[in-house]
């Protein structure tokens, strides 16, 4: 659904969209719609989405936006992620508000995954 001057589709980089396809399909059930070799899209994930064919990575040590997902199960979805070849760079710890984590998808893209507190 589009609505005006709302934020409506994000695209990132993938140094290997074979292994980001991969990893977020495994991790996270993520499906995909190849456009070409050099792009993938995927729908249906809180915003809709592509990943796009390049050399360059979204970190936040060099600028780039922190895509944050959400999980019921924060230790399950960490192990899951370390399983399909994601590399924790950043440990489960407090912050107001929940819990998280930060990861390099095999693709060298930064993303969080944050729970609520744990009661």
């Amino acid at each position: 659904m589009t609505q005006h001057h709302k934020i409506n589709y994000v695209e990132l980089p993938s140094q290997d969209l074979d292994k980001t396809k991969q990893f977020f399909s495994t991790v996270f059930a993520w499906q995909f719609e190849d456009y070409g070799p050099d792009y993938t899209a995927f729908a249906n994930q809180g915003i809709d989405g592509g990943f796009f064919k390049s050399a360059l990575a979204s970190t936040t040590s060099q600028g780039g936006a922190l895509i944050v997902l959400y999980s019921d199960n924060l230790e399950h979805t960490l192990g899951q992620v370390k399983d399909a070849g994601g590399h924790i760079i950043k440990p489960i710890f407090d912050f107001p508000g929940g819990r998280r984590f930060q990861f390099l998808e095999p693709g060298g893209n930064e993303f969080a995954v944050w729970s609520k507190p744990l009661r």
